[in-house]
């Protein structure tokens, strides 16, 4: 296992809720204790992306609370389901639900699909919204109440070209769905590729598959036509039904590469090899044996650890921020999450109680991110992160091989 990094650079029910925060205030002001609400998959198709998610918040809340709280007083956290963009109606209500609560602060959702749904609903009640796992480029910017602890596609594109490229392919097929999330992250992967003097040979805008299909045997047979020499999967659930078919067709898994959407422990689903030598890209530091054994500690049931500490970072910087501003009102908050997260530089610190301490001696600090994610910048994103690279194993799950980290 190569454990190296590279380094890249890359230039009624609704009115009722809203006489609600009336009453209490704009962001949930009207709660002494900070309320943090999280807004993560349970079902739909990245409902395994909730698990690792939840207990990323969970496991922060948890460690605030075991350090005093902020303010004096215990931090609470309300639970909500985003499902996916297809159960639009889900996301919804469930931010209807989390504001009548008078949460100050969304942690969520884990879809850019999902997030382009309700961000204008959460940030125009002036409620932070942290995402831990949004990466379409056009939420670059989006709002000055909404902010991610994961990188944009600028990054994960450019790692997964620069990984096919390193890998010696230069004839890429690519099997995208037409949704927001993968045309954007398939656009960086394109430019990436075709600098380099490759091709994609399939995949090209215009040739996305319908991600509601019952079927994926006419992408597969187009793909297939060109002869690539490899095959980026950028898809969620339906990921499933395409190997079965690619591989059934004689393409080597081997020879699959995956990304944040699709990454995903599939040794219930295929024969054993399938997925042999496949790899694929996840954006976020690989979390060390200690963080895993923390997360196991508030889920121990455990088996994936995806967003895992971006979930964990942006409850992080929310109470921090909260802490700095000495109120937990949302614009209050909001004026402070860059400054904690490091974008004012300050002394570099790690977690709740060692950062709010220098905060108490007014200090400014720099919060070491449990991601590895570096300070906001202007637009609300991380200004670093890393892309980790994992690796199939005969069993069909996979293995972190090593960290490349971008700038952005």
């Amino acid at each position: 296992m190569n454990h190296k990094s590279t380094r890249v650079r890359l230039a009624a029910l609704a009115g009722a809720a809203v006489l609600a925060l009336s009453a209490c205030g704009q962001g949930g002001g009207g709660s002494d204790a900070l309320v943090i609400g999280s807004l993560l998959p349970q079902t739909g198709s990245l409902a395994f992306l909730g698990p690792p998610e939840i207990a990323g918040v969970d496991l922060a809340i948890k460690e605030i609370n075991e350090a005093g709280g902020v303010l004096g007083n215990d931090v609470k956290v309300e639970h909500a389901d985003s499902s996916d963009a297809d159960n639009a109606q889900v996301s919804q209500q469930s931010v209807t639900e989390l504001k009548s609560k008078g949460v100050h602060a969304i942690i969520g959702a884990a879809s850019s699909a999902v997030t382009r749904l309700v961000v204008d609903d959460i940030t125009n009640s002036e409620i932070l919204q942290v995402s831990p796992a949004n990466t379409a480029t056009d939420l670059s910017g989006k709002h000055p109440f909404f902010f991610r602890t994961a990188p944009s596609d600028l990054l994960q594109g450019a790692a997964l070209g620069n990984l096919m490229l390193g890998d010696g392919h230069s004839n890429i097929g690519v099997l995208v769905f037409n949704e927001d999330y993968g045309t954007s992250l398939r656009d960086v992967l394109k430019s990436t590729v075709e600098a380099a003097g490759a091709t994609i040979t399939y995949g090209n805008p215009g040739e996305e598959f319908d991600p509601q299909s019952s079927s994926f045997a006419d992408p597969v047979t187009a793909v297939l036509a060109t002869n690539p020499d490899a095959i980026a999967v950028i898809a969620f659930d339906q990921t499933k039904t395409i190997v079965r078919e690619l591989v059934s067709r004689g393409f080597s898994g081997a020879d699959l590469y995956f990304v944040d959407g699709n990454l995903s422990d599939y040794s219930a689903d295929f024969e054993a090899g399938t997925l042999e030598g496949a790899q694929g890209t996840l954006p976020g530091a690989f979390p060390d044996e200690a963080f895993q054994a923390r997360l196991k500690g508030v889920n121990p049931d455990l088996a994936d650890f995806s967003y895992a500490a971006e979930s964990y970072d942006a409850v992080m910087l929310v109470a921090l921020a909260a802490v700095k501003a000495e109120s937990v009102v949302g614009k209050d908050i909001q004026a402070q999450v860059a400054a904690v997260s490091g974008a004012n530089g300050g002394e570099s610190c790690t977690g709740f109680k060692e950062c709010a301490d220098l905060i108490k001696d007014g200090k400014e600090i720099d919060y070491d991110a449990k991601s590895g994610a570096g300070p906001f910048n202007e637009n609300n994103d991380p200004s670093s992160a890393f892309i980790g690279i994992y690796q199939y194993n005969n069993d069909n799950t996979y293995t972190w091989i090593k960290a490349v980290e971008g700038e952005l």
